[in-house]
């Protein structure tokens, strides 16, 4: 896709990495759980970077030392407020996609016939639940242009367009900033329930 806009990190070469790197925005979705998105999204291409490489290898990560890839994304400015734990989840989901995919990620996705088939490959994978999969299922669609049939209904409330409820939402600064206003509309409104 010539088109492809990410501007998840709000960092050019994170960025032009997670859209054009399948396991980079796997794992930058991984990454994204307790930490401000752009710092999640922009982990790929740090980890990259400190492997004296140009994009994420699921063998060589699968494959790494355990105690030296955490180490890796322990190194100052650290990857994730929880390195280490975080360092194994991502061994954990490069093993899964060389075990089942033969360490491609975009085959993930490439032949799923549909949305709900799609939805279910993503939760399979390790550390994607049901939330974390309905979300990178809307940003296959609505970033990369992965669209199998029912994809928006299977993504849940993440699918609609003009919508800014995740990452897939994000174009650049100002719908990060409408992003950001949605999630604490919801946190404030969960704290206001009985």
């Amino acid at each position: 896709m010539d088109d492809i806009t990410i501007r998840l990190a709000q960092e050019p070469e994170a960025d032009a990495l997670l859209a054009r790197s399948p396991l980079a925005a796997l794992v930058g979705m991984l990454l994204d759980q307790q930490v401000p998105m752009e710092w999640a999204f922009a982990g790929p291409h740090t980890i990259a970077r400190r492997l004296g490489a140009d994009d994420l290898d699921a063998h060589a990560i699968a494959a790494a030392d355990p105690d030296a890839f955490a180490e890796l994304l322990s190194r100052k400015p650290a990857v994730h407020r929880y390195p280490g734990s975080m360092a194994k989840r991502i061994q954990q989901l490069c093993a899964y996609l060389v075990e089942h995919y033969d360490g491609d990620a975009a085959a993930v996705w490439r032949d799923a016939a549909s949305g709900a088939e799609l939805l279910e490959r993503l939760k399979a994978l390790p550390g994607f639940g049901e939330q974390k999969a309905k979300i990178f299922l809307a940003l296959l669609g609505k970033r990369l242009g992965v669209r199998p049939k029912g994809w928006r209904e299977a993504a849940g409330d993440y699918g609609p367009a003009n919508v800014y409820r995740s990452a897939a939402d994000i174009t650049g600064p100002e719908s990060l900033a409408k992003v950001r206003e949605y999630k604490q509309a919801k946190k404030a409104a969960a704290k206001q329930a009985p």
